[in-house]
């Protein structure tokens, strides 16, 4: 099983027929994603690898049953596109543009949240359960060179990371239910948290791995879930960017997000609150399996 995707899931997706949009499409139907149409405004009508092309989600949803959306938009196109696949009650959508406006991600967050969806990104790779499905340019044209099916949940801030998480856990001999990059903004579509929540309910999902960064609450929202009892599997923790606290405050490295404004938002302190609440706080990429075979061996 996984979460979020599978090999049944029905997608749309939005900003086919641009270059990024064509060239991710052909990667995902080469995997096996169940891409069944595109919508472009103005480009009704066209075909993209031949999969027919609408004006608006609220015509494709005429013509076909759709699960999921994928935005292939530029930044200040992007939340319009989301909008659009909310109101058309498309409860998954995956958006990868980076620096789409912080008020534009709050509105996408905000809307999200009222009608029950789920939004990865914005500013994300994309999400993959191996060897079912995938959604954005996670994995690649070749993506079981990292990703294997597996038993392990994988969540990350960072879309680089997602790929060293999976490929450290393939190496180990395990493999991944479902890896999700939340991507990096400020104010993500989907609290970090919520997806440790599906994995724990997710009954083929033995054990959660999660990477943290410097900036924002997420790590803290995990904290707090784990300290509440509900976390009934275990979850892995790898952090990075304690080299960020020798640096002033109020800068990002890499990531919007990754900023540091106070003591709280540091590695060292997302650490110790992590650990005190009951995660497995690893330093390295080879820890993880070692750590996930040891805790389901007991």
């Amino acid at each position: 099983m996984s979460i979020l995707i599978d090999e049944t899931t029905r997608v749309l997706a939005q900003g086919l027929t641009g270059a990024q949009g064509t060239r991710d499409a052909e990667f995902c139907l080469r995997y096996g994603t169940n891409i069944i149409c595109g919508v472009t405004p103005g480009k009704g009508g066209a075909e993209v690898h031949g999969l027919p092309v609408y004006d608006s989600v609220a015509e494709a949803r005429e013509k076909h049953e759709v699960d999921a959306s994928v935005v292939y938009a530029p930044p200040l196109a992007t939340k319009g596109a989301i909008l659009e696949a909310l109101e058309a009650d498309l409860k998954l959508v995956v958006a990868l543009a980076e620096f789409v406006p912080r008020h534009d991600t709050a509105i996408i967050a905000a809307t999200a949240k009222a009608k029950g969806a789920v939004v990865v990104g914005c500013n994300t790779n994309g999400i993959i359960s191996p060897g079912k499905s995938k959604l954005g340019a996670i994995g690649g044209d070749d993506p079981s060179e990292v990703f294997v099916p597996g038993k392990v949940g994988v969540v990350s801030r960072s879309g680089g990371m997602s790929a060293e998480l999976s490929l450290a856990i393939k190496r180990g001999g395990l493999g991944v239910s479902t890896c999700i990059s939340m991507g990096g903004d400020v104010i993500p579509g989907n609290p970090m948290v919520d997806y440790i929540r599906r994995f724990v309910d997710d009954p083929d999902t033995d054990a959660i791995v999660m990477f943290g960064e410097p900036g924002t609450k997420a790590e803290h929202e995990v904290a707090a879930f784990l300290q509440s009892g509900a976390c009934t599997k275990p979850l892995i923790a790898l952090l990075a960017g304690e080299f960020q606290e020798n640096y002033p405050a109020g800068v990002s490295f890499g990531h919007v997000a990754a900023m540091i404004n106070a003591t709280e938002d540091t590695v060292s302190a997302k650490r110790k609150m992590l650990a005190d609440a009951g995660a497995i706080v690893v330093n390295s990429l080879g820890e993880i399996p070692l750590k996930i075979k040891e805790i389901i061996s007991t």
